[in-house]
C-alpha cells in the first residue's frame, strides 16, 4: 500500500544522487527556472521568471477579491484591488531566488524541487508600499508579528494550510515591502500570484507571499507551517533551525556558445569569448568584485555599477578561448565581504546552496 501523504509525517522519501523519482520530475514538470540564456537581460522576461508553486495556483476574480486587515489592529479595514491601485505607485526591479534554489547540488538532496541554478529572476513589481498601510489600520501595542495569508491551500508533510508567512513590526518598517499587482508592466499573471501579492525585496522569495487575502496583526509570533516547519536551516532533521530570510551572495553565467540538446555542455569556437553573467546578495547589499575560473585560474571581471538597491548587477569577461575541454566558473563578493563558497554549504533540506555555477565547455 502506498503511502498517505494526508497523514502527518516527519521522515522525506530518501534520494539518490543524480536520480530523480517520477515525483520529483513531476514538481520540475510544474515548476520552471529562469532560462540561462536571460540572464544577459537586466529584466527577465516574465515568462522565464522562475516559478514555485506550493500547492494548485488560486484563480481569483480581481474585480471581486479583497484584502483583509485583521487581528490586533485598532482601525482594521478591507481593501479591493481597485482601492489598492488607487493609492501611490511603486515599481522596483527586485532579483527574486528560491530558497531551494541549487539544491540538486547539495548531497544527499532532500527531496523536493530538484533545483539547479534556475531558481531565480529580475522582474520590475508596481504596486503600493505596505507600510503606510500597517500604519493606518493601528497596530495595538500588543502586535509582535504581522502575517501574511495567501489563497493557496493544500498538504506539506501531511499538515493541511494555507501559505502563509510572518515579519515583525521592525522588518517591515526596515524592508521596502510591496502590495504588488503587476509584473514588468502588465497585471499579475496567476500563477505569479494574481490578483495581488507581497514583494519581500533582499529576501528568498518564500517569504513574497502569493494571492494574498489576509494580513493580521499577531499578538503571538506566527506559528504557520512554512514559517516553522520549513525554510529554516537545519544541521540534522531534529535541529530546532534558523530562520531563512536574506539572499546569500551568488553569481551565475549565460553558458557560452552552442548547447548539445541534453547535456546541455556547451561547443565554442576558438578565439574571442565574451562571457555574461549577473551577481547579487541580500538585503540590497552591493556587489563588490566577480571571478572568473578558466584552467585554474581565476580572473577578474567587469562589474557594472548597481543600478537598482535589489536588483542583480551584470559582469562581463572577455576569454580567448584555445581548443581543450574547461569547465568555468564564477563567483562573487559582496561589500559586506561575503564571498560565493566553491563548494555547496550543507543544509539538511538543501536550503541556500549558492555555490559557484559549474559550466563544461568544449573548444575547437
Amino acid at each position: 500500500m502506498s503511502k498517505n501523504p494526508f497523514e502527518i509525517y516527519t521522515e522525506k522519501p530518501t534520494t539518490i544522487d543524480g536520480i530523480y523519482s517520477q515525483a520529483e520530475v513531476g514538481l520540475a514538470n510544474r515548476n520552471s527556472g529562469i532560462l540561462l540564456e536571460t540572464l544577459a537581460l537586466d529584466v527577465t522576461p516574465t515568462g522565464s521568471h522562475y516559478l514555485l508553486s506550493h500547492f494548485d495556483v488560486p484563480l481569483l476574480n480581481p474585480t471581486t477579491h479583497s484584502l483583509q486587515f485583521s487581528g490586533s489592529f485598532n482601525a482594521p479595514f478591507e481593501m479591493s484591488i481597485a482601492d489598492i491601485m488607487a493609492l501611490p505607485a511603486v515599481t522596483m526591479p527586485v532579483t527574486m531566488e528560491c530558497a531551494g534554489n541549487g539544491r540538486a547540488g547539495v548531497s544527499p538532496r532532500s527531496f523536493s524541487m530538484p533545483w539547479l541554478y534556475e531558481g531565480v529572476g529580475t522582474s520590475e513589481w508596481t504596486g503600493t508600499k505596505l507600510a503606510p498601510l500597517i500604519e493606518k489600520a493601528c497596530p495595538n501595542d500588543d502586535v509582535v508579528e504581522i502575517s501574511f495569508t495567501g489563497a493557496d491551500y493544500g498538504y506539506d508533510m501531511g499538515e493541511p494550510h494555507f501559505f502563509g508567512r510572518s515579519l515583525t513590526l521592525a522588518q517591515i518598517k526596515k524592508l521596502d515591502v510591496l502590495l504588488v499587482y503587476a509584473m514588468n508592466g502588465a497585471p499579475l499573471l496567476p500563477q505569479h500570484g494574481a490578483p495581488l501579492r507581497i514583494i519581500v525585496p533582499g529576501w528568498y522569495g518564500m517569504a513574497s507571499v502569493k494571492w494574498l487575502t489576509n494580513i493580521e496583526a499577531l499578538t503571538k509570533p506566527y506559528d504557520g507551517h512554512q514559517q516553522v516547519k520549513t525554510y529554516q536551516f537545519k544541521a540534522h532533521k531534529d535541529d530546532v533551525g534558523t530562520p531563512i530570510q536574506s539572499i546569500r551572495v551568488k553569481s551565475l553565467m549565460v553558458p557560452p556558445g552552442v548547447p548539445d540538446w541534453s547535456s546541455r555542455k556547451r561547443f565554442v569556437p576558438a578565439g574571442g569569448v565574451d562571457l555574461i553573467g549577473r551577481a547579487w546578495s541580500g538585503d540590497g547589499v552591493s556587489i563588490e568584485a566577480v571571478e572568473v575560473e578558466i584552467a585554474g585560474e581565476w580572473r577578474v571581471a567587469k562589474l557594472s555599477e548597481k543600478k537598482d538597491q535589489y536588483a542583480w548587477q551584470k559582469w562581463t569577461f572577455t576569454w580567448q578561448a584555445e581548443p581543450g575541454e574547461y569547465i568555468l566558473r564564477c563567483r562573487a563578493r559582496d561589500v559586506n565581504g561575503n564571498v560565493q563558497p566553491l563548494d555547496p554549504p550543507w543544509d539538511q533540506a538543501g536550503f541556500a546552496n549558492n555555490a559557484a555555477q559549474c559550466v563544461l565547455v568544449f573548444v575547437a
